[in-house]
């Protein structure tokens, strides 16, 4: 588990086991996270999505509380992962920060609470699995357009990207700022430290 720059988004590299029948790998390790990040991850969703290239999806956010925490991996072809700074206060508001996932690598993007999540297909079929800590909740979805020159992510597009039509008509991150969308940095700060707990867990091992 290697931190980013964003304080809440973390890396997780895996050691794969490659031999003559293929490859195991351990996508997640809830220790690893929890000496990492001083927290767990509780479970409520598992999300598959499937994408050609060229779709852009994102910057996706949910209203803190509870928030919605997440876990992203690819696990057939590969994506630029986005982490944006979605929260006002944050001494990073504004930043984001990229990782590729690939079915290659196999790492995976650890995604805290009040952060904005987004992504760009970059092989011809993309399949990404996230565990998501609250189950989907249409009334606290927020989004910002992951085109706003003002956060200016570089994507690495060979034409106009796919959006989604609710993706093409988010806000910028100023508008939604304005607008009052953006968590507060201190109330995801002081959500994380009420509700997060470390229960034991057993450690893994390769079969």
């Amino acid at each position: 588990m290697e931190p980013l720059s964003i304080d809440g988004a973390w890396q997780y590299t895996p050691r794969v086991h490659a031999d003559s029948r293929g490859a195991f790998l351990e996508a997640f390790r809830a220790a690893d996270l929890r000496l990492a990040a001083g927290h767990r991850l509780d479970l409520a969703q598992l999300n598959c999505s499937v994408s050609g290239r060229g779709v852009l999806r994102g910057v996706h956010f949910a209203d803190v509380p509870p928030g919605q925490a997440k876990y992203v991996m690819c696990v057939s072809g590969a994506i630029l992962d986005v982490v944006v700074d979605v929260r006002t206060g944050s001494p990073t508001f504004g930043r984001w920060e990229a990782v590729r996932l690939d079915d290659s690598a196999r790492r995976g993007l650890y995604i805290a609470e009040g952060l904005g999540h987004a992504f760009l297909a970059l092989s011809d079929r993309a399949t990404v699995l996230y565990a998501c800590s609250q189950p989907y909740a249409p009334g606290r979805e927020r989004g910002v357009h992951p085109l706003d020159p003002a956060v200016g992510i570089d994507w690495p597009l060979e034409g106009e990207p796919l959006l989604s039509e609710k993706d093409a008509a988010a806000p910028t991150l100023e508008e939604a700022r304005a607008a009052g969308l953006l968590p507060d940095y201190a109330a995801c700060l002081a959500h994380e430290r009420a509700h997060h707990g470390a229960p034991p867990v057993s450690e893994g091992h390769a079969v």
